[in-house]
């Protein structure tokens, strides 16, 4: 969307609106408009699901990584009595196994919880999908039927003929699943 655009002006959503370079209008839109969606699915998230995406992104990042390799290093040096800089606290290193522990506890919660966001997202999409699909596949049902009776009327024949019966079926979605779970059983 335009920076100074709003959703009540709805410039941004009219055919006339300029596309982005070398993209169709229609497409354009689509993308700002998903791109709006996740923005709104972003700020709708709850304090602990926000939290939870942050703690993950960042214990995914390489910068976790250097600091814990800087902590747990110099833990393990200052506390093996390879180098006598200071009195070992942790001589065995129990504490810090547990306080590794515990991070990884705590980290691996914080993982589960923003995959099972993702999840969720995952499914949504894969609804609309499937509910796109459909959708397209009766309108084009619906384009073989009106394209035959044009060609009935302008006494047109083709190969086609003999496959129309079938192209002029809807899909039944619930008979398609029920027939993959079959096969895959």
């Amino acid at each position: 969307m335009h920076p100074t655009a709003t959703p009540k002006d709805k410039s941004y959503a009219t055919p006339t609106a300029p596309a982005a370079q070398g993209l169709a209008p229609a497409l354009a839109r689509n993308i700002e408009a998903l791109v709006e969606r996740r923005k709104r699915d972003k700020q709708a998230a709850s304090l602990e699901e926000r939290a939870a995406a942050a703690i993950s992104s960042f214990a995914g990042s390489m910068m976790f990584v250097y600091i814990h390799v800087v902590f747990f290093g110099a833990w393990i040096v200052l506390n093996v009595p390879v180098v006598n800089l200071i009195k070992p606290w942790d001589p065995s290193l129990v504490i810090l196994a547990m306080f590794a522990s515990v991070e990884a506890i705590f980290l691996s919660t914080f993982v589960l919880i923003n995959q099972n966001r993702m999840a969720a997202e995952d499914d949504a999409r894969a609804d609309l999908d499937l509910q796109v699909s459909l959708l397209n596949e009766h309108e084009t049902t619906k384009l073989i039927k009106l394209v035959e009776e044009i060609a009935k009327r302008l006494d047109v024949h083709t190969e086609a003929d003999a496959e129309l019966k079938e192209l002029k079926r809807d899909v039944a979605p619930d008979a398609v699943l029920d027939k993959i779970e079959e096969a895959t059983d």
